[in-house]
C-alpha cells in the first residue's frame, strides 16, 4: 500500500512533541521557527492522523487559555529486543518508547543467529496481545560492530556465524515492519543519556558483563564510527599486565583483549583458579555480596585494566560522565575504585577535573530504554512516517 502524503515537517513535528512537556502552536512556532500557517498546517495534519492528542489548556495563563498538543502514544506500539551474550530482554512499547510489558529470556549468542532469533522472536510473540494498537516498528541490539544503515552484523568478535548478517531481512518479513539494528552499548549508552534529567549529552558507557563494551554520546548524538566499530573495547588489547606470566586467550580468539581480563567470564575463570566455586558471572556477584575479599580483589583489579582502556579516550573525548552498567556493575564502589584509580593517573588532569564515574541510573534496563527511544524517533522519519500510517 502506497505511503500517505504527509508534509516534510510531518516527522519532525513528531519528534518534537515527544522531547518535550505538551506544546501550544506557539510554542511550536517559537522552537522550529515554522510560520504560524505552517504550524497550524502540521499540527491538523497530525490530529487528523490521530498521531498528536491535546493535553488540555495551560493552568493559570491568562486570557483564552491556550491549548496544548502531546503525542497520542496509543497509536501504535513497538517491539525491542536488547540481546545480550546471554541474556535478552524484551518488550512491548507504547509510540513514546514507554515498556507495556516486559520479559528476560537466557540466550547463548555463540549459539548462532537462527537459535538465538528463534529464542528472541518468541518471547516477542509471547509478549504481544491481540488487543494492542497495530505494530509499527521492531528494535534489536546486539553484543557486535552493527553497519547501522542496514542492519548488518560486520566481523563480531563473539557472535559465531553472524558475520555479514542482514537483521531486517530475517524479521521484516515476519512482523511487516521497518526494523531498527543497533550495537547493544550504543543502545545502552543512549538509554543513560535520556534517563537523566537534564540529560547529559556527553557520555561514555561501560558496559560490563559477561563481556565488556563501550558506547559513546557526543553533542546529544550516539557516535558509531564509519564502520559501526566506535566503543569496541573489550576486544582492544591491553598492555602486558604485571603478575601475568602471558596475556590470557580472549573468546574472540586473540590474546590479551580487556575482556580478557576484565569480562564477568574472566573474572570467573580467575576466581576458579584461585580454588573459589565460581562458574558464572552470578556466581561471582553471589561472593562479592558476602563480602568474599578474593572476589572484591579481583574485581578490583577488573577496574584497573578498565579504567587503564578508558584513560586515553577520556583525554581524546573529555566526557562529562563516565557511567557503568552491565550486570557487573552492582559490585559498585568495588569495581569503580579501580576504574578511578587508573583514569586519575592516565588522563589528562584537565580532562578528569570534573569527570563524574558512576553506577548508571538504570544498569540492567538502559539498553532496553535506548533502543525504545531511538526506535520510536526513527520510525518518525518522514518516509517511515508515511508508509506505517498507510498500514
Amino acid at each position: 500500500m502506497p505511503g500517505l502524503d504527509l508534509s516534510d515537517g510531518a516527522g519532525e513535528l513528531v519528534r518534537l512533541v515527544r522531547i518535550h512537556p505538551p506544546m501550544t502552536r506557539a510554542e511550536v512556532g517559537a522552537v522550529t521557527g515554522w510560520a504560524r500557517a505552517t504550524v497550524n498546517g502540521r499540527i491538523d495534519e497530525l490530529l487528523e492522523h490521530g498521531l498528536l492528542t491535546t493535553a488540555g489548556p495551560i493552568e493559570g495563563a491568562r486570557g483564552r487559555p491556550a491549548t496544548r498538543f502531546r503525542l497520542q502514544a496509543g497509536r501504535g506500539t513497538l517491539l525491542v529486543a536488547d540481546v545480550g551474550a546471554s541474556a535478552a530482554r524484551v518488550a512491548v512499547c507504547d509510540l513514546d518508547g514507554h515498556a507495556i510489558r516486559t520479559d528476560r529470556v537466557p540466550i547463548d549468542i555463540s549459539a548462532g543467529p537462527d537459535a538465538v532469533l528463534a529464542t528472541v522472536t518468541g518471547a516477542l510473540d509471547a509478549l504481544r496481545s491481540d488487543d494492542d494498537p497495530p505494530l509499527w516498528g521492531l528494535g534489536i541490539s546486539l553484543p557486535g560492530p552493527i553497519e547501522h544503515a542496514s542492519g548488518r552484523v560486520v566481523s563480531p568478535p563473539i557472535m559465531t556465524g553472524w558475520d555479514g548478517l542482514v537483521v531486517p531481512d530475517l524479521l521484516e518479513p515476519r512482523y511487516g515492519v521497518p526494523v531498527l539494528v543497533e550495537n547493544d552499548a550504543d543502545a545502552m549508552a543512549w538509554g543513560e543519556h535520556v534517563i537523566r534529567t537534564p540529560r547529559v549529552d556527553d557520555l561514555l558507557h561501560l558496559k560490563v558483563g559477561t563481556g565488556v563494551g563501550a558506547g559513546l554520546v557526543v553533542n546529544g548524538r550516539i557516535v558509531r564510527g564509519a564502520n559501526g566499530a566506535a566503543g569496541d573495547l573489550g576486544h582492544t588489547r591491553v598492555a602486558p599486565v604485571p603478575g601475568r606470566a602471558e596475556a590470557p586467550l580472549c573468546r574472540c580468539g586473540k590474546l590479551g583483549c580487556v575482556e580478557a581480563y576484565a569480562g564477568g567470564w574472566a573474572i570467573a575463570r580467575d576466581l576458579a583458579a584461585d580454588g573459589e566455586q565460581v562458574d558464572t558471572l552470578g556466581d561471582v556477584l553471589a561472593l562479592i555480596a558476602r563480602g568474599n575479599p578474593n572476589a572484591i580483589r579481583r574485581v578490583r583489579d577488573a577496574g584497573r585494566i578498565l579504567g587503564a582502556a578508558l584513560a586515553h579516550a577520556v583525554s581524546l573525548l573529555n566526557p562529562s560522565d563516565i557511567v557503568v552498567g552491565g550486570q557487573l556493575a552492582v559490585a559498585g564502589e568495588h569495581l569503580l575504585s579501580g576504574i578511578r584509580e587508573r583514569i586519575a593517573a592516565d588522563s589528562l588532569p584537565l580532562a578528569t577535573s570534573e569527570l563524574r564515574i558512576r553506577i548508571g541510573e538504570a544498569p540492567d534496563t538502559a539498553g532496553l530504554i535506548g533502543l525504545a527511544d531511538a526506535l520510536a524517533g526513527w520510525v518518525f522519519s518522514r518516509e517511515r512516517l508515511a508508509d506505517v500510517l498507510a498500514r
